[in-house]
């Protein structure tokens, strides 16, 4: 099954609504730049009411090591993800102290290769290729190259992320996670209540398609298991019959 993660959360309001839909985690964005930003305070207004069920994301841009991992540690975060050009011993620096989402802007030209200096990284979160931008440009990423790198990594899929379109990308994607932020808001920072429901039903649409061939699997190997069984009984009896 596919996850949404929302990013961006700047009210309660929206990380309710969120958490009603069934977003599996919420984004909350600290870099300093961004139209979304959040402050630690009012972040942890937000975090402290939240659910075990829910996982709250840390994302930082181009922080030390140190400075990501005291800081998720102050707001009791279940994960960081880090957006911008940090180095490989970063990742693995934070990682000892918390699950890492490592984000790339992916274009045709990413080299699936280097996710592999990223080891430490527990998922990869893949963003629209726009220079000198970190996430929340609408625009989307390759989703011919993460549908590759989806097949061997856990590849969450972000970059212009819509309720029209979402359910078009896992359908081809196939990714562990989307990530949605202006594609479900009415202006930076503020989510629209409506796109938020479409964009989940789209969601679980799709992820029903995805299920389909399994179950339908399912359903055939317990109907040639009971033709067995069934051929089984009538020789058993066949024997006992004297047959």
């Amino acid at each position: 099954m596919v996850r949404v993660k929302i990013c961006g959360i700047t009210n309660w309001q929206d990380a309710k609504t969120a958490c009603d839909l069934g977003a599996a985690a919420l984004g909350f964005n600290f870099y300093e730049k961004s139209a979304r930003v959040i402050s630690p305070s009012a972040a942890w207004k937000i975090i402290s009411r939240l659910g075990d069920n829910v996982e709250s994301v840390g994302v930082f841009v181009n922080w030390s090591a140190e400075a990501v991992i005291a800081l998720a540690r102050a707001l009791s975060l279940a994960s960081v993800q880090l957006h911008g050009d940090e180095i490989s011993s970063v990742v693995r620096e934070c990682a000892k102290d918390f699950r890492v989402t490592k984000a790339f802007q992916v274009g045709a030209k990413f080299q699936l290769k280097k996710l592999r200096s990223y080891n430490g990284a527990s998922a990869f979160l893949f963003d629209a290729d726009r220079a000198g931008q970190y996430g929340g440009t609408g625009k989307l990423a390759d989703w011919t190259v993460a549908r590759r790198a989806a097949k061997s990594h856990r590849i969450i899929l972000a970059g212009g992320l819509t309720p029209e379109n979402v359910g078009e990308a896992i359908r081809f994607v196939r990714p562990y996670a989307v990530d949605v932020a202006s594609g479900v808001e009415s202006r930076p920072g503020k989510k629209d209540r409506g796109k938020f429901r479409e964009f989940f039903a789209e969601v679980e649409s799709a992820n029903r398609d995805l299920e389909a061939p399994g179950r339908k699997q399912k359903r055939k190997d317990l109907t040639q298991s009971a033709q067995r069984s069934e051929h089984r009984g009538h020789g058993e009896n066949e024997l006992l019959n004297g047959g």
